[in-house]
């Protein structure tokens, strides 16, 4: 047998799409990838690690952990740390199979990950340009959730978000790949679902799925997640006002976040100007309205510190792309990125 015959039979035993995998160097990813070396079914073509650490002394004496990924073959990029939109662009530009499979550096693919991967590629018909997993993120069942996981779980259900997303590598060629004027990741994952559609084809649910753990953080991570509602902004100039329905995402309050916003404008504008009273108003309105951004996160719970706990799933609802960071009621699910 030649080695062009070798090459061509190799082929035809794997998956027609290659892993893209964007990483910080959290230890989840050695997690990931063994998880996804123990799923049964046809292994893709390629595992590409995209190291997206900054360029730094450390980053580069300190090479990723790849171990895990056992049997696969994985290849480790660097993307510089300008961010996932960058770092998957670096990523399936490297890809040469027909499909290109996006996963974030912290789920763990279900057992048979690989198996119902192949069924949904195999579903799709040539209008269909991208098919998403289904991400399930595990919430504690003796206690209420922080509001941390509460936005993490927002996941769940959520619609073409890159946790778990394959698409059509020439709808990516066609698209010009994920816009990087998204820094975060939030939204970048709507944006690049709404221009496939638009010019490529429709997108699809498909059966694999994967399980989201919520991932340890700090207690101003949900002050930090704010910034997202500029991407918020972004994704209405690019896409026009009714850009929410089109990509199933929550609509959050950005008009009671603006209202309470220009309050805290007007109150310091009247206090330089010297009007008391419409200065004392303004601040009034403004922490009238903060009361209530931060009432409705901390009143669902927990009201003591948190220890480790058991973890039960979160029970999917209707599809949706994901919470916004003003938040709706604690009380429903919400979303980040990745």
């Amino acid at each position: 047998m030649s080695v062009a015959d070798a090459a061509a039979d190799a082929t035809l035993s794997t998956l027609p799409t290659t892993v893209i995998v964007p990483t910080v160097g959290r230890p989840s990813l050695s997690q990931l990838l063994a998880a996804l070396a123990a799923a049964t079914g046809p292994p893709p073509f390629e595992v590409i690690v995209v190291d997206d650490r900054p360029a730094t002394d450390r980053a580069e004496a300190q090479p990723l952990e790849t171990s895990a990924a056992g049997y696969l073959p994985v290849q480790v990029v660097r993307g510089g740390g300008r961010g996932p939109a960058h770092a998957r662009n670096v990523g399936w530009r490297q890809a040469r199979t027909p499909w290109v499979s996006f996963l974030d550096d912290d789920v763990l693919p279900d057992a048979d990950w690989l198996d119902r991967l192949a069924d949904d590629l195999a579903a799709c018909d040539p209008d269909t340009a991208g098919t998403q997993g289904t991400v399930r993120v595990p919430l504690p069942d003796d206690r209420p959730p922080t509001d941390w996981e509460r936005v993490t779980a927002g996941l769940t259900g959520a619609s073409w978000i890159t946790a778990d997303m394959t698409y059509r590598r020439d709808a990516l060629v066609a698209t010009g790949g994920f816009d990087e004027r998204f820094p975060r990741a939030f939204r970048e994952d709507a944006d690049i679902a709404l221009r496939v559609q638009d010019t490529c084809g429709r997108l699809v649910h498909g059966r694999r799925g994967v399980r989201h753990p919520v991932r340890p953080v700090d207690d101003w991570v949900s002050v930090r997640a704010q910034a997202g509602n500029a991407d918020d902004v972004l994704m209405r100039r690019l896409h026009g006002r009714g850009w929410h329905a089109r990509a199933a995402a929550a609509r959050g309050r950005r008009p009671m976040h603006l209202a309470v916003t220009a309050a805290a404008v007007a109150a310091a504008l009247a206090t330089v100007s010297g009007r008391r009273l419409a200065a004392g108003l303004a601040a009034g309105a403004w922490l009238g309205g903060s009361g209530v951004f931060a009432w409705q996160r901390i009143a669902p719970g927990p009201r003591t510190a948190v220890p480790a706990r058991r973890p039960r799933t979160a029970r999917p609802a209707a599809r949706r792309g994901g919470a916004d960071p003003a938040g709706p009621p604690a009380r429903r699910r919400q979303r980040h990125q990745g």
